[in-house]
């Protein structure tokens, strides 16, 4: 791989491979299970007649999570003429698989489950086949009006017969049309926008047919790989900011573009550049990972490895064997489950990242830097009143009942906080971590459930730097209670040693 990326194309290949079967298939990886009947719900490209057989969809307006297509937009930067970009557009392709029983007269008739003499069962169902196509586009040729390339695939059918001619698994695919577009626009010298554009270009027979009609033409869990020679793609979620103007002209939909591998350790903090980039259609923080503890691949990335790996021991025989004959992919896992060593399970149990020293045991802990809440010591917050304290922010007491605009930094904050950005909120709480820093709790105005979320103490978080006042402080207004009496850290903090950690399965 070109500019010594290798490494990171793997590393950032393997959160790729995590989005591309995110969801495949869920604990407990049983077709019986409810939650494997509505499947295929990230990334899906349908033929557009389908899609707009109610008008035409627009991204955050449109009614529908479906799409005919998947844009990509970028800051490039190029630093020689024979520059060139490397594009990897990632898919599922749709497979159903079909157990036929034997009739005995050479026929056969298909049938929704079928156990053979040596008592293994077979299951019909849906499977996936992962598709990839890579082009390498010089940025001259981008500039001058780009490429279009094919990125479908062909319609096919397999047959395998099962043991002692009881039957056979007859596996069908729909043809899958589409094309994927590259340009590129000249921003300046050395800069460019570059467009990634992927379309289901197949007409639904009826557009007026199910979901499930139609996903045999779909393109599932799409993504698009990013990488070059004598390129560097620009942060859109933490940009330098002489080329912020220029991020905010991209125009992403379905898809949220991050920079790929592990974050230069010469940082300037100036805004943030890579030499890859993964465009998924779900949200992740530039540089995401996966756990290094995480043995293997569970479909369930937004769940926890030791806790799914405990309740898939706890699968009893029978729905094991529903699992292994659901999906070759569940089998793996449960013979992963089943057979993984102590000392792999025991790295499931947590991790601390952290650059603080452990205190060697029998020594005291050295004291508490100043001005450092020692939280970590009986009696450590003392003193903390997170209903009544306050927080100058540009002169201005900020605390319980203020109300404040919300204003994000695009450097380490939240990509979901980004989705808030100029709205306004009533601070419930300011609340201390054990670093020093201070979190301010708060409920957005317009949000229709901001007095549930008040009552129960679940808030979004921002630090005092990401807001304006919008007025001096005053108590909590009658209807929005808070629990003063059990303070608690903030569930995603606005930064820390955490922060941008994509644990993949997690």
């Amino acid at each position: 791989m070109a500019n010594g990326t290798g490494g990171a194309c793997a590393q950032l290949s393997a959160v790729a491979d995590a989005v591309l079967y995110e969801g495949y298939l869920l604990y407990p990886y049983r077709r019986s299970s409810a939650k494997n009947r509505v499947r295929w719900q990230f990334g899906v490209l349908l033929p557009r007649n389908w899609v707009e057989r109610d008008g035409p969809v627009t991204p955050g307006v449109s009614g529908s999570a479906d799409s005919w297509y998947q844009q990509t937009e970028c800051v490039l930067r190029v630093r020689d003429a024979d520059a060139a970009v490397r594009v990897r557009v990632r898919y599922l392709q749709l497979q159903h698989k079909q157990v036929e029983a034997a009739d005995g007269d050479g026929a056969h008739r298909p049938v929704a489950s079928l156990r053979t003499a040596d008592g293994t069962a077979h299951l019909s169902f849906e499977e996936a086949v992962p598709r990839e196509t890579e082009v390498v586009l010089p940025v001259e040729e981008l500039l001058r009006g780009g490429r279009t390339v094919a990125v479908g695939a062909p319609a096919g059918t397999e047959y395998e017969p099962l043991p002692a001619g009881a039957g056979r698994t007859v596996r069908r695919r729909r043809e899958v049309r589409a094309g994927t577009t590259v340009t590129a626009e000249r921003l300046g010298p050395g800069l460019c926008r570059l467009r990634v554009r992927t379309e289901n270009t197949a007409e639904a027979p009826d557009p007026r047919a199910s979901r499930s009609a139609v996903l045999g033409q779909a393109l599932l869990a799409t993504h698009t790989l990013l990488t070059g020679d004598a390129v560097e793609f620009v942060s859109l979620i933490d940009p330098p900011a002489a080329l912020a103007e220029q991020v905010r002209g991209c125009r992403n939909a379905f898809t949220f573009p991050v920079l790929g591998g592990t974050p230069p350790e010469s940082a300037s903090g100036d805004g943030a550049t890579g030499t890859l980039l993964l465009s998924a259609p779900i949200i992740l923080p530039d540089h995401p990972q996966v756990a290094p503890e995480s043995p293997g691949d569970l479909h369930d990335a937004a769940e926890i490895d030791e806790i799914l790996t405990l309740r898939t021991m706890l699968l009893t025989d029978e729905e094991k064997a529903e699992a292994r004959a659901t999906d070759p992919r569940a089998a793996r896992i449960l013979d992963r489950v089943d057979t993984m060593p102590r000392e792999v399970f025991s790295r499931l149990h947590g991790a601390i990242r952290s650059l603080t020293p452990r205190t060697p045991v029998g020594e005291r802990p050295p004291a508490p830097a100043a001005g450092r809440p020692a939280w970590w010591q009986e009696g450590g917050d003392d003193g903390l009143s997170p209903a009544t304290d306050t927080v100058l922010v540009d002169g201005v007491p900020v605390g319980g009942g203020s109300r404040v605009r919300l204003c994000p930094r695009g450097r380490g904050a939240d990509a979901q906080d980004m989705f808030l950005a100029g709205r306004t909120a009533r601070v419930a709480a300011v609340f201390h971590d054990v670093d020093g820093s201070r979190h301010l709790a708060v409920t957005v105005d317009d949000d229709p459930a901001a007095e549930l979320h008040g009552w129960y103490g679940r808030f979004h978080y921002f630090r005092p730097d990401e807001v304006e006042p919008l007025g001096p402080a005053a108590p909590p207004g009658p209807g929005r209670p808070i629990r003063p009496q059990s303070p608690r850290p903030p569930e995603r903090p606005a930064d820390g040693p955490e922060k941008g950690r994509f644990d993949g399965r997690p």
